[in-house]
């Protein structure tokens, strides 16, 4: 069975209970195209993270079970963020094709329905499964044109729908954090979070972000990094010493 949360250190757990390490707690987003960029990267940071999600760039280009096959080979978890959104019966299959190979977790949108989630859950193996509420990318206004309301509305709703459905978790954005935590029924779910910026990175394409602190004080399980992981500022030196930097922001967050 492969799981991201590992029972090993008693003073920090998830919103379920289970005993997580600090570097569990940082997932690396993989954006490349190509398993020779990717290698490097991975034998570097596998001692000081938790995860890597692999993503669509790659997924296209090599196609899943390569990847997967790669990863593990070199001692790394897997997302699979292949963001399933279609019909029930359609994200059913492909749930237990993500599943097959192994992967911690893959997710799926829950603008797909609650059919369409359930039947992630219901194929989701000894993986876990984590829906998609509004993407980090997208302006408050681009929101309303996309879902006719704000995002934080559409965030919530989701999310329960998402628990409704028997998801893991969910996929926020940092500005939602708060809002969820409030309430009680959504405090089981994992909040698996991107669009976070390090102070001392630079914002990028992510429109709603925060502090990789900022976020866990927040209440999010875990971190999805990209480039200021896998492209840090020069001053801050190779990917390694980025990743291990946000760990003690991380291990700051928790006290």
């Amino acid at each position: 069975m492969v799981v991201l949360y590992q029972k090993i250190i008693p003073e920090k757990s998830d919103q379920k209970g289970n005993l997580m390490e600090i570097k569990d707690r940082i997932i690396v987003a993989l954006d490349v195209s190509s398993l020779d960029k990717a290698q490097s990267l991975v034998e570097e940071l596998v001692p000081h993270v938790g995860c890597f999600k692999v993503g669509l760039e790659l997924l296209t280009a090599i196609g899943a079970p390569k990847v997967v096959e790669f990863l593990h080979s070199l001692g790394g978890k897997v997302f699979l963020d292949s963001k399933f959104d279609d019909i029930p019966n359609t994200v059913g299959k492909a749930s237990a094709a993500a599943s097959g190979l192994g992967v911690s977790m893959f997710n799926v949108h829950a603008s797909a329905g609650v059919e369409a989630m359930m039947a992630a859950v219901e194929n989701k193996g000894s993986s876990q499964v984590l829906a998609v509420t509004v993407l980090t990318s997208l302006e408050e206004n681009n929101a309303h044109l996309i879902f006719g309301g704000p995002s934080k509305a559409k965030v919530l709703q989701l999310a329960r729908d998402a628990k409704l459905a028997g998801v893991d978790g969910i996929i926020c954005s940092p500005q939602e954090l708060e809002l969820l935590g409030k309430q009680k029924e959504l405090a089981d779910l994992l909040k698996v979070t991107p669009g976070i910026r390090p102070e001392w990175a630079a914002a990028g394409d992510q429109k709603r972000i925060t502090t990789p602190v900022i976020a866990i004080k927040a209440g999010a399980t875990a971190l999805v990094i990209g480039r200021p992981i896998t492209k840090p500022p020069e001053e801050i030196g190779k990917p390694a010493e980025a990743a291990k930097r946000i760990a003690e922001e991380i291990s700051t967050a928790l006290g």
